[in-house]
């Protein structure tokens, strides 16, 4: 069983028990959070698609963590001008547990 489910304006397809980096979330380590915009449920085969969302569906998960990504180096140049710009960047995430997919 596995969902479609919108957390934090993105995408992700979750299944039970599974750990996933979501961008940061306000809730503090080990909060249960539930995410109703679930947008396509596959039960064994038998499929529910929403439009847009599923109404009464809901995926809740356990936020396990909060963690910076990797660095991600920005480097800006002109030709012939001199100009040079050297900038790091290091994206803030959460780490959640799925812990159920309630259908409708």
């Amino acid at each position: 069983m596995y969902a479609i489910v919108e957390i934090a304006g993105q995408q992700f397809k979750v299944s039970k028990d599974q750990k996933v980096f979501v961008h940061r979330l306000q809730d503090e380590v080990g909060a249960n959070v539930a995410f109703d915009k679930v947008y396509l449920v596959d039960n064994n085969g038998q499929i529910t698609i929403g439009a847009p969302a599923i109404d009464g569906a809901k995926v809740t998960a356990t936020v396990l963590d909060h963690v910076k990504g990797d660095k991600v180096i920005v480097f800006k140049k002109k030709r012939r001008k001199g100009y040079k710009v050297k900038n790091g960047h290091r994206q803030l995430f959460t780490q959640i547990q799925i812990n159920g997919i309630e259908g409708i």
